[in-house]
């Protein structure tokens, strides 16, 4: 039975060195190219800026400063993910030594969440969900922090870590708002010291380029949040549309449910009973009830109201301190003799999910990160170069299918050169557009034609 807080964290030390070391290889010897939402973040951030147009630019910034250190070396970005998520983790077991006398049951809380097919399974592909999640972590435990002392260095860091997740993604409000409802709980019991208002000067300092270019580009990162939620066509009942009020929020649920099956398999081989301890007037447990929880219930209603379709990925950072509530809500019951059964279903899973990755990525046929993104790259540089005497510097492909091509040739030329969504110029620098056939019109330089692409144009000098 371990009992030494040395021997704890080694064993968490281990752990998340050898999450590390599996995630970040495993996608890199399984795929064949970088998954769709990272392609994207590197050709947004080929081009440096304070938003973009599906999202905030933080995601973007990071794979840009990955590329400038290792170049077009795909394990680069899977590790980049990794990173994020194993600083998600320490961060969760660092703040649960604020709840736990014993550090197991924070060890136990970090393992349980390797249950969450979030942070292993789909955690290759670093996007704006994986970017939030070391900023949610960091926004909780400074909160907390902030409540325990009342310092102005936590609620600055607060305030900071905050405004980072809202330049990750929007959804990261539905925290913040759920923070609201727990400061107004403080309120109501007169626990609290408005100190923590110094938080906002951070927050907003942080968040003020961004705002400015919301509205010097007509809010578009807002307009797709809400196109993808509520306008998509693929978001909708048809003729049907009072069923998204009613079937979305039951999806959603059940979705969340599935999601945390395995956790509550592996926290079964610890604990004596399934009879939770609720204590509504425990500061703790009303401040874990309040980040893991009312965020899940917000998200909820939304879909209620609005009858946006919440898509599943959308949930990553959500769960992160799901391992520390239930440990909390049960530690009467949990039975350290059984950690060593605990143990062992941890392991099975822990083996068994990259095994799975890895026959998946080579069983399933057509996807994305089976795509020959650098062997194309390869055929149209050396096309070019049999062509034209000056550098690829624009690659303009619009759309879900011809922006994709558009952006891995963006990743993968030498030259490294912007994607451009659509434009109605022709350039006279080093142009590649990329079109369906026959839907060019009047191309001034070469046409080739290769697969997928069908057709495509290259301006350049002779």
């Amino acid at each position: 039975m371990l009992t030494s807080k040395k021997q704890i964290n080694k064993i968490l030390i281990f752990y998340l060195f050898a999450h590390l070391v599996i995630w970040t290889l495993v996608p890199s010897f399984s795929n064949i190219n970088l998954p769709l939402d990272t392609i994207e973040a590197l050709a947004w951030g080929n081009d440096l800026q304070f938003g973009y147009s599906k999202h905030p630019p933080l995601s973007a910034w990071f794979v840009e400063l990955f590329f400038k250190i290792f170049g077009t070396q795909d394990w680069a970005f899977y590790l980049l993910s990794q990173i994020f998520v194993i600083l998600s983790f320490f961060i969760v077991f660092k703040f649960s030594e604020s709840f736990f006398q014993n550090s197991i049951y924070g060890l136990i809380s970090v393992l349980l969440l390797e249950g969450v097919y979030f942070y292993n399974f789909t955690s290759s592909e670093f996007n704006v969900n994986i970017c939030q999640l070391p900023f949610w972590a960091l926004t909780v435990f400074y909160c907390w922090e902030g409540l325990k002392k009342n310092d102005n260095k936590s609620w600055l860091l607060f305030g900071l870590f905050a405004a980072f997740g809202i330049l990750s993604k929007y959804i990261f409000i539905y925290l913040l708002i759920a923070l609201d409802v727990f400061f107004i709980y403080l309120i109501v019991n007169k626990k609290i010291n408005f100190k923590c208002l110094i938080s906002l000067i951070s927050f907003f300092l942080v968040l003020l380029p961004h705002l400015i270019w919301l509205v010097n580009n007509d809010y578009t990162t807002v307009n797709y949040a809400i196109f993808r939620s509520v306008d998509d066509p693929l978001s909708g009942f048809g003729n049907y549309e009072f069923l998204n009020h009613l079937l979305y929020p039951l999806i959603f649920l059940f979705k969340q449910f599935l999601i945390l099956i395995p956790l509550f398999i592996m926290f079964f081989f610890i604990i004596s009973s399934f009879k939770p301890k609720l204590n509504f007037k425990d500061k703790k447990m009303m401040f874990l009830i309040s980040v893991t929880i009312i965020p899940i219930v917000l998200v909820f209603f939304t879909s209620i109201i609005s009858g946006a379709r919440i898509r599943t990925m959308g949930m990553t950072p959500f769960y992160l301190f799901m391992g520390v509530f239930v440990v909390y809500m049960f530690q009467e019951k949990i039975n350290l003799k059984n950690f060593k059964n605990f143990l062992s279903i941890f392991l099975i899973l822990f083996i068994i999910l990259p095994v799975a990755f890895f026959v998946m990525s080579f069983s399933q046929e057509n996807k994305r990160t089976d795509y020959p993104g650098k062997k194309i790259s390869q055929m149209v540089q050396a096309q070019w170069d049999n062509n034209f005497s000056n550098k690829i510097e624009i690659v303009v492909g619009n759309g879900w299918v011809y922006g994709w091509y558009a952006q891995n040739l963006s990743y993968h030329l030498v030259s490294r050169p912007k994607w451009v969504n659509e434009s109605t110029k022709k350039s006279s620098k080093g142009t590649i557009w990329i079109k369906r056939f026959n839907e060019i019109d009047d191309c001034a330089g070469l046409f080739y034609q290769i697969e997928p692409f069908n057709d495509i144009c290259m301006i350049g000098k002779k």
